[in-house]
């Protein structure tokens, strides 16, 4: 088919190689504009735009489509099909009509759970036992769409929004190319009204952790955080990230280290596997207590 890809981070980068491995046309990729990144503030691509142009495929990037002008650059691409995983933009009607068999979207959740911005930590930090990825046919709500297609996958005790990123990823590449093979087989069946849920975008203020909570909140707070922004508490006024933790059985005051990297909670206690000392990279609390002093009876804050 000619397709016209459309998203910008990292998760959709699987999705357009397994396209172009399938053998579909890629009339042209779209996503987000270069914006500035790192200690230079220098423009940046993003992972899609960097991966099109290594493949040879063409990219546009327009800050919306409110330009008439991008609007019918789009439609005269004369494209079959648009297959849209994480853009950023909500599509006005023009755009999803333009293609020929409209626009199909994948998105990383069951639906109606978790429609929005950030399906995948919200499914962690809520205990959902189960998630998994739907190809949708786009209109003009948000997530609304009816579903040709889903595929399902546990989530473990032991996952983060890092581990469930790449595996709902590798997911969506898998649906999508099986998707567009069987379209004529597939039927769209409306999202239920009962169990919509709307996953709203992280805000770094949630980051910073309550140790009065119980631990199986804290818990998914560490997972569902990791890598970004970073579930974080302060010890002797270091800010120290946690990126992977499981449930332990302990008690103590909460914000009480009981055993190493074992803290106590509201209910229960964590025991921490991955951190993160300001200006460090992450690694194992094997390497960290290396060079840092957590003795039994010391606090997090």
């Amino acid at each position: 088919m000619r397709v016209i890809f459309m998203g910008s981070p990292e998760f959709s980068v699987p999705v357009l190689e397994a396209l172009v491995d399938a053998g579909h046309e890629i009339a042209c990729v779209y996503c987000q504009p270069p914006r500035p990144a790192g200690r230079g503030k220098k423009d940046r691509p993003t992972p899609v735009q960097a991966r099109a142009e290594g493949l040879g495929l063409p990219v546009r990037h327009p800050v919306n489509f409110k330009d008439p002008e991008d609007v019918a650059e789009f439609a005269a691409l004369n494209a079959d099909i648009a297959v849209v995983v994480a853009y950023g933009l909500l599509l006005p009607q023009s755009i999803l009509d333009a293609p020929k068999q409209g626009c199909l979207n994948i998105h990383a959740s069951l639906l109606p759970r978790w429609r929005g911005a950030a399906p995948i930590h919200r499914a962690i930090l809520a205990g959902d036992t189960t998630t998994g990825v739907c190809i949708m046919q786009m209109e003009a709500g948000l997530d609304t769409g009816p579903v040709l297609l889903r595929r399902e996958t546990l989530i473990s005790a032991a996952d983060t929004t890092a581990s469930l990123h790449d595996r709902l990823s590798d997911m969506g590449a898998a649906a999508i190319v099986e998707a567009l093979s069987t379209l004529p087989e597939l039927s769209a069946v409306s999202q239920p009204a009962e169990g919509v849920t709307y996953a709203k975008k992280i805000d770094k203020s949630e980051a910073k952790i309550d140790w009065t909570r119980p631990a199986t909140e804290i818990d998914r707070q560490i997972r569902g955080l990791s890598p970004f922004p970073g579930a974080w508490a302060d010890y002797a006024g270091e800010r120290i990230k946690f990126h992977a933790s499981r449930l332990v059985d302990g008690a103590g005051r909460p914000g009480e280290v009981i055993d190493r990297f074992t803290i106590a909670c509201g209910d229960g206690a964590v025991a921490i596997l991955t951190a993160q000392r300001e200006g460090k990279r992450a690694m194992p609390v094997s390497d960290i207590l290396k060079g840092m002093d957590v003795s039994k009876g010391s606090h997090f804050a």
